[in-house]
C-alpha cells in the first residue's frame, strides 16, 4: 500500500476533478502490475494496473481508494477487478462520493474477493485531503504558502522583497505548484508583483490553473497572466459588477472568467471557493499576500501551511506575513500541527495541517 500511495502522489495536480489514485497488483510476492490515475482522471489506477500485468488472476490489487461502481466516460474499475479474476483487493479508504460510497467494495464481495479495508488511511487521507474536502464539503483544499523572514516579514518598508529565500526554497515552490490544481493569487499581489505563476526551470509538462481574485478587475490584461493565457489557463474571479470593458478585455485573453458574489465590499471567499469546487477543482494553492492569507485564515478556510523561513530579520517596520486577523482572545488564534520541516539550502520550510478530529469506531 506505501507502493500505491507513493503511485498515486505522481497524479497530484493532474486528475481533477477526481481523486489521485494508485494500484499495485501482486501475486505470489511478485508485482505483476502498477498504475496511477492519469491525467484528466482517465485511465484509472486500476485499469492501468490490469493493463500492464495481462493475467491477474488469483493476485492481489492494493488501491488507495475504493474501487468506482458507477458508469461513467469507462466502465466501473469494481467489476474490472472482478472480471481479471483477483482473488483479494486490499484498500486505504472508503470513497465517499455518494455514487460509490461502498458499493465497489460490496460488487467485489458479492463476487466472492476477499476485501480489506483501511490499510495506511490517514496517509491515503492526507493524500487525497482535496478530493475528500471538495466531495464532502463542496470546498478544495486550501495549501497557504508563506516565505517570510525570520522574524514574519515579507517585504521592507519600501516594498523590497526579492528575494528573500534562496534560489533552492524558489525551485520548491515551482514543484508545489505542481502537486496543486491551481495557484491563487489576489490583486494587490497581482498589481505589486505582476506574477507570473507558472513552474518554471524543473521541466514541467503541464501547468496548473491560475487564478486571479480581483473584485474591480484592477490587473492589468496586458499583464503577465493575460499574456500568457493563451499558453497557461488563467481564471478571473470577480464581482458580478465589473466594468464590462475590463471583464471583455480580459476575456479577450483567453481568461476564463467567474462571477462571485461579495461579502462586506470583498469578494465571499467561502462563495469563491465553492464556485472553484463547481468547475472541479480540488487542490488550490494560496500565493497571495498578507490581505489575503488573513482573510482566508479569519474565515476558517485553510487546510495547510507550507512556511518557507530565511535567516534574515528586517524589523517592525517591514511588511507583515499576515494582515489583521481581529483576535482579541488567544484562545480564537487558528491552530496548526507540525507535519513535518526539511532544510532546503540555508532556508527553512515547514509543513502545518489542521489538526484533525478523532475517527469514531
Amino acid at each position: 500500500m506505501s507502493h500505491a500511495l507513493a503511485l498515486a502522489a505522481r497524479g497530484l495536480g493532474r486528475t481533477w476533478p477526481n481523486p489521485a489514485v494508485g494500484c499495485v497488483i501482486v501475486r505470489e510476492g511478485r508485482i505483476l502490475g502498477r498504475g496511477w490515475t492519469q491525467p484528466g482522471g482517465r485511465p484509472h489506477a486500476e485499469r492501468r494496473a490490469l493493463d500492464q500485468a495481462g493475467d491477474a488472476r488469483g493476485a492481489t490489487a492494493y488501491v488507495t481508494l475504493e474501487p468506482c461502481a458507477h458508469h461513467g466516460k469507462t466502465p466501473p474499475c469494481a467489476q474490472g477487478l472482478i472480471d481479471a479474476g483477483l482473488a483479494r483487493v486490499v484498500t486505504a479508504l472508503t470513497d465517499p462520493d455518494p455514487r460509490v460510497a461502498g458499493r465497489g467494495h460490496q460488487m467485489l464481495r458479492d463476487a466472492g474477493i476477499s476485501v480489506t479495508e483501511n490499510v495506511l488511511s490517514d496517509q491515503a487521507r492526507q493524500l487525497n485531503a482535496g478530493f475528500l474536502k471538495r466531495v464532502t464539503q463542496g470546498l478544495p483544499m486550501v495549501t497557504l504558502k508563506l516565505a517570510t523572514t525570520l522574524d514574519g516579514r515579507i517585504a521592507t518598508a519600501a516594498g523590497e522583497s526579492r528575494w528573500i529565500t534562496g534560489p533552492l526554497a524558489r525551485r520548491h515552490v515551482h514543484m508545489l505548484r505542481l502537486t496543486h490544481d491551481a495557484v491563487m493569487v489576489g490583486s494587490g499581489t497581482a498589481l505589486a508583483d505582476d506574477p507570473d505563476l507558472t513552474a518554471r526551470d524543473i521541466g514541467a509538462s503541464h501547468q496548473p490553473i491560475r487564478i486571479l481574485l480581483d473584485q474591480h478587475l484592477r490587473h492589468s490584461p496586458d499583464s503577465r497572466l493575460g499574456r500568457s493565457a493563451p499558453h497557461s489557463p488563467v481564471w478571473v474571479l470577480h464581482a458580478a459588477g465589473a466594468a464590462a470593458p475590463r471583464q471583455a478585455a480580459w476575456r479577450q485573453t483567453g481568461a476564463h472568467l467567474l462571477a462571485c458574489p461579495t461579502l462586506a465590499g470583498h469578494l465571499n471567499l467561502r462563495s469563491a471557493l465553492g464556485i472553484l469546487a463547481e468547475q472541479g477543482l480540488t487542490r488550490i494553492l494560496s500565493e497571495g499576500g498578507g490581505t489575503i492569507a488573513a482573510a482566508l485564515l479569519r474565515d476558517d478556510l485553510v487546510d495547510d501551511i507550507v512556511h518557507f523561513s530565511a535567516g534574515t530579520l528586517i524589523g517592525a517596520e517591514g511588511t507583515p506575513a499576515l494582515g489583521p486577523l481581529g483576535l482579541t482572545a488567544l484562545a480564537d488564534s487558528p491552530r496548526f500541527a507540525l507535519y513535518s520541516q526539511h532544510r532546503i539550502g540555508p532556508d527553512a520550510m515547514t509543513y502545518w495541517i489542521r489538526p484533525q478530529p478523532p475517527v469514531s469506531a
